[in-house]
């Protein structure tokens, strides 16, 4: 189980975010390395959904006031966010059932319009800057 903060991340995440990430590398791997035995891998990228997250079970640092500007409006989303999240627990699991019985799934299944939004986002930014700096980097092949 990943989040879309495995695929980007956001100010005042980036120890959650990077535990994903890791997360997300180490099962590409796994999936590549037990793909000829038959067993597939699915991680799970859903977005904000009520589960608690950001409410009283999370933990946090103590805030930094020179990082107010960059994580204040992080910290605050999340304040607000618990209890009127989007995305229904009931619903992802629904989804997840439905992709473990295709006889094709993807390796990554991301869940609820933000993860959606959010994610694809990212990818435009990662592609646009490597379509923006592609003839610099292939400077440095011999």
């Amino acid at each position: 189980m990943s989040s879309m903060g495995g695929q980007l991340s956001m100010p005042g995440f980036g120890a959650y975010c990077a535990a994903k990430f890791a997360l997300e590398g180490m099962s590409e791997a796994l999936a590549a390395e037990v793909a000829p035995f038959g067993v597939r891998v699915l991680i799970v990228e859903p977005g904000a959904f009520r589960t608690e997250f950001g409410g009283y079970r999370m933990h946090r640092s103590e805030q930094i006031d020179a990082y107010r500007v960059s994580t204040g409006a992080t910290r605050a989303s999340v304040d607000e966010m618990d209890g009127a999240q989007p995305g229904d627990p009931a619903k992802a699991a629904q989804a997840i059932l439905q992709v473990l019985d295709h006889d094709e799934p993807p390796l990554r299944l991301a869940l609820g319009d933000d993860a959606v939004d959010s994610i694809r986002a990212h990818h435009e930014t990662l592609r646009a800057d490597l379509d923006g700096w592609e003839k610099l980097s292939r400077t440095t092949s011999v």
